[in-house]
């Protein structure tokens, strides 16, 4: 099975590739491309307003560009006591240029004044899977709670401030088998997989 990555984002192309790498429903992918091995698909702008609208846009367009199946993400953190944000512009929260480590430091600035019992978040991931104008979406979520400083070297994003619920340990603190046992983007992946299962069960899809 083929399958296009709609992003370009390396840390998130490999968590995906080590998440899917049993294969799909029991079959095995063969290969997996991303945009940067089709040099006339264009950036997508993310200017939806929810992480499906965005990650339907992405994976439509990269399988249109393509003619392949593209799986496309579109993740971020949701903090209580922002009222929801950093939300769809977790990648951007500090700027468009901003890297994990800036966008950490404004969470952590704009969370100094909250008190331990009001950190609550979640961290939700919208996959579409699109074979042209045929979409699918699943979704995942992993709630938690947003500690008082970085803690942890694995990972991106926000994970050095995550701490999943009933862990005493950060995203970034833990091995990638175990924080993709617990996180957003395996839990949609694995909506993803029984998806395609029972399609392949019913002989919809070969």
């Amino acid at each position: 099975m083929d399958i296009v990555l709609a992003t370009r984002n390396k840390k998130k192309i490999e968590e995906i590739k080590k998440i899917l790498s049993e294969g799909i429903a029991g079959e095995r992918i063969v290969n997996v491309f991303t945009p940067d091995d089709f040099p006339r698909c264009l950036e997508v702008e993310e200017d939806g307003e929810t992480f499906e609208a965005n990650a339907v846009k992405k994976a439509v367009y990269i399988s249109m560009c393509t003619g392949m199946t593209a799986i496309a993400d579109d993740s971020g953190l949701e903090v209580d006591a922002l009222n929801g944000a950093p939300g769809v512009f977790s990648a951007r929260y500090a700027g468009e240029a901003a890297n994990d480590i800036a966008n950490c430091e404004k969470l952590l600035l704009e969370m100094k004044e909250v008190s331990q019992d009001k950190r609550g978040a979640r961290f939700v991931c919208c996959i579409a899977m699109a074979s042209r104008d045929d979409v699918k979406t699943f979704f995942g979520y992993v709630e938690g709670k947003i500690g008082a400083e970085m803690r942890g070297k694995k990972g991106f994003g926000y994970d050095p401030l995550f701490f999943p619920e009933g862990f005493q340990r950060t995203f970034a603190e833990m091995s990638d088998d175990e924080k993709n046992a617990l996180s957003h983007r395996g839990r949609a992946l694995k909506e993803l997989q029984k998806y395609i299962k029972e399609k392949k069960k019913a002989g919809l899809i070969r």
